[in-house]
């Protein structure tokens, strides 16, 4: 496993009930209309602390398709099925290929919370990295956002680890504290 294989995901994804594109330029609105709505929530993500224009969006979405040529991140905005109510962006990155790891990050929209479709669409991200040939997939957490907590272990069923101290710095420049899960594939056993 290496670059190329990430490099080479596929750039679709359905799950149940919603469906993933990897990165176009045509969803940056959609991305930032997102975004901008839902920032009351986003205290804890450094790009998602004020709102943001079009502009800003499609670079975003460029960084995107750069990353996932070079196999260093793999990004899919995520929407529901019926509808095609924008769900959220959901993302692999930080890719060990000798461990072999991946960390996924993911960022719903508010309008579309509560139903259980950003649950659907990381676990299919998650499959995806398992599938590429992950042993896991990480997830990190400040320990004062519950609702990322909650989200990780409970919804998503990844192990709590550990607390990582001084780990990195949150949205506001200070070192934090992050909340390690993980999910093991069990093809790797």
């Amino acid at each position: 496993m290496g670059p190329q294989q990430v490099a080479s995901a596929p750039t679709e994804l359905v799950a149940g009930r919603v469906q993933l594109l990897g990165p176009r330029l045509e969803l940056a609105p959609l991305f930032v209309a997102s975004l901008n709505l839902s920032l009351p929530g986003l205290r804890y993500i450094g790009w998602a602390q004020r709102p943001r224009a079009d502009a800003w969006g499609l670079e975003f979405i460029d960084y995107d398709l750069k990353s996932w040529a070079q196999g260093e991140c793999l990004a899919y905005y995520a929407f529901e099925r019926d509808g095609g109510a924008y769900v959220g962006r959901i993302d692999l990155h930080s890719w060990d290929f000798d461990a072999p790891r991946c960390e996924v990050g993911y960022v719903g929209d508010v309008r579309t919370a509560g139903r259980g479709l950003m649950r659907e669409a990381v676990l299919a991200c998650v499959d995806l990295a398992f599938a590429l040939g992950v042993a896991r997939v990480q997830a990190l957490s400040e320990t004062d956002n519950l609702r990322a907590l909650h989200f990780a272990e409970h919804a998503l069923g990844f192990k709590r680890e550990g607390v990582l101290r001084y780990f990195e710095r949150d949205a506001q420049g200070r070192l934090g504290e992050q909340v390690m899960f993980a999910a093991y594939n069990p093809a790797a056993a």
